[in-house]
């Protein structure tokens, strides 16, 4: 029986579509920038479009990003009857590793979070065993990041958010403390090396394909996998907080030339630098049971996976090629496995992922105005 592939569109996510007003909404941010003139501020015009925002405040370079957690919280739901456990914990991990890991790309390290949790009505918070494990979450992924907690909000939508559901997002502020320190990609060359950090599994990206996959599966979230997990269980392992590997590079005097965060558009991001580079790799992570078990079943061939997954790879430092050997040292001395696993060449800009036969080009990612 041949079964009809399953990608991300089909999914309800159509990147096509979102994309478009990204564009558009960056070329409106960008005509703001002046207002900054009238307190003094500048913004480094150069991380429009990157992941993070910075702003120069008397030479103090301060880093801002917001992001949501999307729709993990649907699955900590549906998985807690065969579990026992809210997950809470774990999702809020993913919320702060959404903005966290965003914020680490532009060289920042983060000072501060803020919860943006909004519920579909005043009832969600009678459940005590959910609450307490947000906030324990939450409060545990700020320790790991050594960063402060500042506060949030928490507002009831009834009529906005679904009863019953939550919508969680995260803002965070970083500080940057040189110039020399801003990792912009103004330092990205051809003969580069390419480290790629594991992920931990889906991580909060492509969780609406996972989702709708449940539909062809008898046993729903219930189905084992290959490491004996339940399908559902293993969708909720945190997304990795790459913080830590970044502060013990700064620490080791190590300023990587470029970072990419592997989230939504998958290996596709890999070539977010606007300059026209070619990123060639010749090793590729093993990929996590949960990841294998989505291409297999939802039928999605490598381009596909790779273009809207992580595959084993959550982020990606471009650095010096007598430097890769030693970051990927230290990233595993911070406790995530990591691999160099490519080279920056001269050429169009694409990635070219050789042990695959795989390769994005310029036209598969549209992130800029």
């Amino acid at each position: 029986m041949t079964t009809t592939p399953l990608d991300y569109t089909a999914a309800g996510v159509d990147y096509s579509k979102i994309d478009p007003l990204k564009l558009l909404a960056q070329k409106a941010a960008r005509d703001t920038s002046g207002n900054l003139a009238h307190h003094q501020v500048s913004e480094i015009a150069a991380t429009r479009g990157e992941s993070a925002y910075v702003m120069d405040i008397g030479g103090t370079l301060i880093a801002s990003i917001t992001e949501c957690l999307g729709t993990k919280a649907l699955l900590a739901d549906a998985v807690r009857p065969l579990t026992g456990k809210t997950h809470y914990d774990s999702i809020a991990q993913d919320t702060i590793a959404m903005a966290v890991n965003d914020l680490i790309t532009v060289g920042a390290t983060p000072l501060s979070v803020h919860a943006y949790w909004s519920a579909g009505g005043s009832e969600w918070f009678d459940d005590a065993d959910r609450m307490h494990d947000l906030v324990q979450g939450w409060q545990r992924a700020c320790d790991t990041c050594k960063v402060s907690w500042g506060g949030g909000e928490t507002p009831a939508l009834a009529g906005v958010v679904e009863a019953g559901r939550i919508d969680l997002a995260a803002s965070s502020v970083g500080v940057i403390p040189s110039r020399d320190r801003l990792t912009l990609g103004d330092k990205l060359q051809a003969g580069d090396a390419i480290v790629l950090l594991a992920s931990s599994g889906i991580h909060a990206n492509g969780v609406s394909l996972a989702r709708k996959l449940v539909e062809r599966l008898p046993q729903g979230y219930a189905t084992p996998i290959g490491d004996g997990r339940l399908y559902g269980e293993a969708l909720l392992d945190p997304t990795i907080l790459y913080v830590p590997v970044t502060e013990a590079l700064f620490a080791a005097g190590i300023v990587p030339h470029y970072c990419a965060n592997i989230t939504g558009h998958g290996w596709r991001k890999i070539m977010r630098h606007p300059a026209a580079l070619t990123y060639r790799f010749h090793t590729v992570p093993p990929v996590p049971p949960v990841l294998a078990f989505v291409q297999q079943h939802a039928a999605i061939d490598d381009v596909e996976a790779y273009g809207s997954l992580n595959m084993g790879a959550g982020f990606a430092l471009f650095v010096a090629a007598e430097q890769a050997e030693q970051v990927a040292a230290i990233a595993r001395q911070a406790g995530v496995e990591a691999w160099v696993a490519g080279t920056v060449e001269s050429g169009p800009k694409q990635v070219v992922i050789e042990p695959l036969g795989v390769t994005y080009s310029e036209g598969d990612l549209h992130l800029r105005a």
